[in-house]
């Protein structure tokens, strides 16, 4: 049974950093709240609405899509509008609301007996996946519809074991009913990166969710196996450059594989359910070597051979211009912090619409 890290134990166990680290501050960015919305503002909600769903009818019904596929394209489209106008006239609720779920989230995620003791790395996984599958050419994918709620999504091979993070995330949405899927998961990926050591990442709400017909195909998301080429292919397509790929690829300082799952085995550092840029650290300073057993390809550190390594981390070593910045997150932690808060809050709003947000991210944290 893994070891339970309480609070108290999981404050004392963060690495004591350089003076150059600045403090974490877990709280709301000073954002004024909007004036408290008029009975005159009702009128232009409708007839916003109104509008927009009527335009988006036009454009739909000249499509090849079914009855029942335009209708519920069109409700998308609706709460897409409904969303954006509820948050320009101050409608939507506060951040003091969405704090109620972050604390609520931070306050289980260490779970006695499941992995090492905590359900962060699963919950930034779940958080990662949901919004991966993004498609710059097409808009199409990301977080905006939730669409890993739907069986076609949750049996690609990329999400086994994420039943796990949806099952326990269910629970937590029925006592917060009114916040969409979209925006639990991507709050929950958020809070289980801060609450473990990492750094404030800007979040914001404003996904809905959508339907079935909005799930993606399969193989949007990064292929373990593969190497550089693979990885660059995956993360253009989302927008994403060499230096961001790489900061990225620093979520894998927590958690670990499952052969249950991925087919892989085994975590990538020493201290799974902490957020540090160990996981650079090991790249470039332990002698990695293929592992010889049963399973699919993959390293193992040549001194304890209890971590491993991936093909596609490794690539990040043998790719010149990745391993520029492996080298870089290595020595510094700092600039890992800074550059994987802005790559990951930029990964979570990939897909939603810019109407859909009522203003700037804000900064959330537990008191």
């Amino acid at each position: 049974m893994a070891a339970r890290f309480t609070p108290a134990f999981r404050a004392a166990s963060r690495r004591v950093v350089s003076s150059a680290r600045p403090t974490l501050r877990r709280t709301f960015a000073d954002i004024p709240p909007p004036p408290p919305p008029g009975k005159s503002n009702v009128p232009y909600f409708l007839g916003a609405l109104g509008v927009v769903a009527a335009g988006a009818a036009y454009a739909f019904y000249g499509t090849d899509g079914s009855a029942a596929d335009t209708a519920k394209e069109l409700e998308s489209k609706a709460k897409g509008v409904a969303v954006g106008v509820e948050g320009k006239l101050g409608l939507r609720r506060g951040k003091e609301d969405y704090q109620k779920i972050y604390d609520r989230i931070a306050e289980e995620l260490e779970v006695e007996g499941y992995d090492d003791g905590s359900l962060a790395p699963v919950f930034i996984r779940l958080a990662w996946h949901a919004s991966g599958t993004y498609d710059k050419q097409d808009n199409t994918g990301g977080s905006n519809y939730a669409t890993m709620r739907f069986k076609p999504e949750a049996s690609h091979g990329a999400n086994n074991g994420l039943n796990i993070a949806r099952d326990h995330m269910e629970r937590i949405k029925k006592d917060f009913p009114w916040i969409s899927y979209g925006d639990l998961w991507t709050l929950g990926g958020v809070v289980a990166v801060q609450e473990s050591g990492g750094p404030t990442i800007p979040w914001r709400p404003g996904r809905i969710d959508g339907f079935e017909h909005h799930v993606t195909p399969d193989g949007r998301l990064p292929d373990a196996s593969q190497a550089q080429d693979h990885l660059r292919f995956i993360f253009n397509r989302m927008g994403f450059n060499d230096q961001e790929i790489v900061a990225l690829s620093g979520a894998h300082a927590m958690g670990r594989c499952h052969t249950d799952r991925s087919g892989f085995e085994g975590p990538w550092t020493f201290s799974p359910v902490t957020f540090s840029n160990e996981y650079f650290s090991l790249l470039v300073n332990e002698k990695w070597q293929w592992r010889k057993w049963s399973g699919p390809a993959q390293f193992q550190d040549s001194k304890t051979k209890t971590l491993m390594m991936l093909p596609t981390d490794m690539a990040l070593v043998k790719d010149k211009s990745f391993k520029k910045w492996v080298d870089i997150y290595a020595k510094d932690e700092a600039k890992f912090f800074e550059d994987f808060s802005k790559a990951f809050s930029t990964l979570l709003e990939l897909g939603v619409p810019k109407v859909q947000w009522a203003g700037e991210p804000w900064k959330m944290g537990s008191a």
